[in-house]
């Protein structure tokens, strides 16, 4: 006679590095990706925090207000993908973040840097989306979606920035009229639609 709970086959359940239960893999590439894109984000953390020091150094709060508001928001973005890869059975390990750029010759150069930072971004999630499709990996793809749009908005952001600070082409007038809409929150580009 068999006893009815020995009889039962003993369950078998991946595990990831941290022992953590996983339902699907991941790719060894998308993984490194992933790990990649996580630490650019911490960097990209420190580089607008940088910019906004130099903002506030020139007494320019609604600039430096708005990117220690972005280098907050990459720092929640950082957080976003550790939870994804410790969701998906994955240890997220951080590199050193290296010290950022802190001097620029002027305000436009900053918001260039800016917009070029936004861009390599957002070439980041892509190649993640790309890996994710090529792997069949559904959970990752879903994850990504509102990633995407949102990094589309970021870049679409920063180029109206960039565009206004050249429009202003450094008169000091026009930089503190945008300073000021910065501050108060008015600064965005314009809608079409709706």
């Amino acid at each position: 006679m068999t006893n009815s709970a020995t009889a039962q086959a003993t369950i078998a359940i991946p595990v990831g590095p941290a022992g953590r239960a996983m339902a699907e893999p991941m790719s060894s590439e998308m993984l490194d990706l992933m790990q990649a894109h996580l630490n650019l984000e911490r960097q990209s953390a420190a580089a607008y925090f940088a910019a906004a020091i130099w903002f506030a150094e020139r007494e320019l709060v609604g600039f430096a207000e708005h990117l220690r508001d972005e280098a907050k928001q990459e720092d929640q973005h950082a957080a976003k993908f550790a939870d994804y890869l410790i969701s998906r059975g994955q240890r997220p390990v951080l590199d050193t973040v290296e010290p950022p750029r802190q001097q620029w010759p002027d305000v436009e150069q900053v918001i260039a840097n800016v917009f070029r930072m936004e861009a390599d971004v957002t070439a980041s999630v892509l190649q993640l989306y790309g890996t994710a499709e090529q792997d069949l990996d559904r959970r990752t793809s879903v994850f990504l979606d509102p990633i995407v749009d949102g990094q589309r908005l970021s870049e679409h952001e920063a180029a109206y920035l960039l565009g206004r600070v050249k429009f202003a082409a450094g008169n000091p007038a026009a930089v503190m009229i945008i300073d000021a809409e910065l501050r108060e929150g008015e600064a965005e580009p314009a809608k079409l639609e709706g």
